[in-house]
């Protein structure tokens, strides 16, 4: 069994610590925050300031890979995170009745809960957990190498102290010091793959009265204007974030940081106007993140691994802007396959390193191709959509199997060309098309016209 040190306690290091311990590794997690998220999921997600984490506010929907790993990994930590308010939304639960089953059907499901209910409830297990020890409060501040070639980490410094170890998984974050701690000691640099995404998110979250209604009825998440999007990310114990995303270019951009400018612009989308219209009670300011990118740092290159004894998970492996809600996927996954090949990777990491590139490297590579997409349409510099392009998004909401296709991509079972190549969905949409000879693009949201005037009033 591997003694193993890890560094960073959020979700990635949480998990990856706990289910290494389960399978009983000798693990050492360093956080350099001494703060936890505990039992009050509102104070600790509105009363933290956590400026190395400032995904941490934003909203999030934990898909099905997240639920598959804690279910068949964690389950007590699963259970949990149901017991502390997570609801459970099924991408069939739009219809009235499900459709036929079919062959992994019961995993499109997404966990709807802010992301500090998840960290709890893991945080919460690893206090259990007698082979893994928690310090927190201890900043790691560079590596300990050993001899050979490529250079082998053997473990951490953590203030004036040395901890040895087997393996040190790096899940420090987007902001990792690891890469510049390894090319200072000579190291070959990792293969560094980043990309800007040119958008900006805006959110704020609610809560609904205990005395008004529960529920906007059917409608959906999401809405859109040319220039800018709209969402509503509905979360536990009857909390729910409005988001507005734009382009980082939009001159109208810090208008919008005004709660009375953020919420007039809502009400125009069609799918936050729903919810705003539940009357519920405002939690939060308005909580901006901008300089987003999609980053992929490999500690191997052409030549094989850069070192040896280390290798990263989470954000310091992979991280993509939370359109698409991926992180803690990534990281979990990522955490699975540590902790059941930890011996191996411990002698060597290029077997890690592989499966990464085969697992991950694809949606990184798919996020990055939406993103710029994305760019030029909020920049209104992109073409009209397609017709039959824009029907497949629309149709999947009257029709179970292209819903079905449409959730095994957002839920990363099948990347786009597989879940919708297929001849059956093709037919699907063509008979869809066929019945609404009249069907254009358009857009639900605000003119740009509308959306100046509510900024400059």
């Amino acid at each position: 069994m591997a003694r193993v040190a890890v560094i960073g306690g959020g979700i990635g290091g949480l998990g990856t610590a706990l289910m290494l311990g389960r399978r009983g590794h000798g693990v050492t997690l360093f956080e350099q925050d001494a703060r936890q998220a505990g039992e009050d999921p509102d104070r600790d997600f509105f009363h933290w300031d956590r400026p190395r984490v400032p995904q941490a506010v934003q909203p999030h929907s934990l898909l099905a890979p997240v639920r598959t790993v804690l279910r068949t990994e964690m389950p007590d930590v699963y259970a949990d995170v149901l017991a502390r308010g997570a609801r459970e939304y099924h991408e069939f639960d739009w219809f009235d009745a499900h459709p036929p089953h079919r062959a992994g059907d019961e995993d499109l499901v997404t966990l709807r809960t802010r992301r500090i209910v998840l960290e709890a409830a893991l945080a919460a297990a690893v206090r259990r957990e007698r082979t893994v020890e928690v310090r927190r409060g201890h900043r790691v501040r560079g590596l300990v190498f050993g001899e050979g070639r490529p250079a082998r980490v053997t473990g951490v410094q953590a203030g004036d102290r040395t901890h040895l170890a087997d393996l040190v998984v790096d899940a420090s974050g987007r902001r990792s010091p690891v890469p510049a701690w390894l090319t200072a000691a000579g190291c070959r640099p990792p293969a560094v793959d980043n990309h800007r995404a040119g958008i900006a998110y805006l959110c704020r979250w609610y809560r609904l009265r205990a005395d008004g209604p529960r529920d906007p009825g059917r409608v959906k998440t999401g809405s859109a204007a040319p220039f800018a999007f709209a969402g509503v990310f509905p979360s536990d114990n009857d909390t729910f974030a409005v988001n507005l995303v734009l382009s980082t270019g939009d001159p109208t951009r810090g208008a919008l940081t005004d709660p009375a400018v953020f919420e007039a612009v809502a009400r125009c989308f069609p799918a936050t106007a729903a919810w705003l219209d539940l009357a519920p009670e405002p939690q939060s300011a308005v909580l901006a993140m901008a300089g987003l990118d999609n980053r992929w740092t490999a500690l191997a290159d052409d030549d094989g691994p850069v070192v040896t004894g280390l290798v990263n998970a989470g954000d310091s492996l992979i991280h993509t802007n939370p359109t698409s809600g991926h992180g803690a996927s990534f990281a979990l996954l990522a955490a699975r396959y540590l902790a059941a090949h930890a011996d191996g990777i411990s002698a060597d990491p290029a077997g890690y390193h592989a499966w990464t590139a085969q697992a991950l490297r694809p949606w990184f590579d798919a996020q990055v191709a939406g993103d710029r997409a994305n760019e030029q349409r909020l920049a209104e510099s992109a073409p009209p959509p397609d017709r039959r392009a824009a029907a497949v998004g629309a149709c999947a909401f009257d029709d179970p199997v292209v819903m079905r296709a449409r959730a095994r991509v957002r839920h990363l079972v099948k990347p786009a060309h597989e879940a919708y190549g297929t001849d059956e969905v093709d037919r699907h949409v063509t008979a869809w098309l066929a019945a609404r000879p009249a069907f254009t693009p358009e857009h639900d949201g605000p003119t740009r016209d509308q959306w100046d005037a509510l900024v400059r009033g």
